[in-house]
């Protein structure tokens, strides 16, 4: 039988819910495909990136705690998330940036605080 995410330390109810909508419903899913393919996973089904989560999802997987990640530990896991999200670049760009036109012509959003 399947083991519950949350049986992953770090992990959560919330993180079981982001999971199902990338059609992972599974600790030995995310295991299997490693921490950076399943917030992959994650980011191709919508999830906004955050890098909290990210490095969480890889202390968890390591069975050490969230808060565990520091120095050029953290600094390295940073680099591999900039890379994933740069490799997801395009994907909703358009979208965004659409968007983000309308809200500035509108007032909602200052042209200089978009991302």
């Amino acid at each position: 039988m399947p083991s519950a995410i949350s049986t992953i330390p770090n992990l959560g109810p919330a993180s079981e819910a982001a999971f199902a909508k990338a059609g992972i419903y599974s600790a030995e899913e995310i295991r299997e495909l490693g921490a950076d393919n399943a917030y992959l996973k994650l980011l191709e089904a919508g999830a906004q990136p955050h890098f909290i989560g990210y490095y969480v999802l890889h202390m968890g997987l390591q069975g050490r705690p969230w808060n565990d990640c520091k120095g050029e530990e953290k600094k390295a896991l940073r680099v591999r998330f900039d890379a994933l999200k740069a490799s997801r670049v395009g994907t909703d760009a358009k979208a965004r940036s659409e968007l983000e036109t309308a809200l500035q012509f509108f007032g909602v959003i200052d042209a200089g605080k978009t991302r």
